[in-house]
């Protein structure tokens, strides 16, 4: 379960000049706001923001990465896919960073929605050709992930960490007052991430390319967006199950009744 000191986030890798943090629970969730993860990569004394959520969620995110970093080193802002949860906070972002935004550039017409009026800033993930290079030479690499759930969604990969950011794949429902950090029990925490999966991903035939994508990659921890994260076993846990897993088009009858 989460404790009284994971609301204010935890280092979840540190070695050299290079951090991966989980940026806290956030107590309002329990009310029945849809619960989300943020997470901060510091490479070399500069700030990566992965995910850092919707406008009810900034000025807690913004508190808790001056923890850890000056708003003013943070250099990028990673979004995975267009949903509010996700992008709606991208304007106050854009005001109190001088960050570039990353995202799908499927979804860069629909950004002034959120109040951007100025998007010199913002940058098609598609342009960087698979990689993000950090000021301090050391790249971030990004993997499309499309129609898992979004038709413009990215995974993004930390080589040093070891550390693949999901968005919503690996993404579960907690229930009021269940909410932990780490997947335990493999087989319990199907029961509240399979029914997402099932309406949420395209089809198999999408998941299949999606883990041809990631195949070579050593991953050590597995973040989505929403729920718990995918540590040691249940890595390849969550990887095998998501193989086999029959969903969205796959099984259109028991969705249109």
């Amino acid at each position: 379960m989460i404790n009284s000191n994971d609301v204010n986030g935890k280092v979840l890798f540190e070695a050299d000049s290079h951090q991966f943090i989980w940026l806290g629970a956030d107590e309002e969730e329990e009310q029945g706001v849809v619960q989300t993860n943020q997470y901060l990569i510091i490479n070399n004394g500069r700030g990566t923001l992965v995910d850092p959520g919707g406008i009810h969620l900034f000025s807690r995110v913004v508190a808790l990465v001056s923890r850890y970093i000056d708003l003013d080193k943070i250099d990028n802002i990673f979004f995975s896919h267009q949903d509010p949860d996700v992008s709606s906070g991208i304007a106050l972002w854009l005001g109190v960073t001088g960050a570039k935004i990353y995202i799908s550039e499927l979804w860069i017409r629909f950004i002034p929605h959120f109040g951007i009026i100025d998007d010199s800033r913002i940058v098609g993930i598609e342009a960087l050709n698979g990689s993000l290079k950090l000021s301090s030479g050391n790249e971030l690499k990004l993997i499309p992930s499309h129609f898992l759930h979004s038709c413009g969604n990215y995974s993004f990969y930390d080589p040093i960490s070891k550390t693949l950011f999901t968005g919503d794949i690996g993404a579960a429902v907690f229930p009021s007052n269940g909410q932990y950090l780490f997947v335990e029990d493999f087989n319990k925490h199907l029961e509240i991430m399979e029914g997402f999966h099932k309406r949420y991903m395209t089809s198999n035939v999408v998941i299949k390319k999606w883990l041809s994508k990631i195949s070579n990659l050593d991953v050590k921890l597995i973040a989505p967006q929403h729920g718990a994260l995918f540590k040691d076993e249940n890595v390849d846990n969550f990887l095998n199950w998501f193989s086999e897993l029959r969903c969205g088009i796959d099984i259109i009858d028991s969705i249109y009744v």
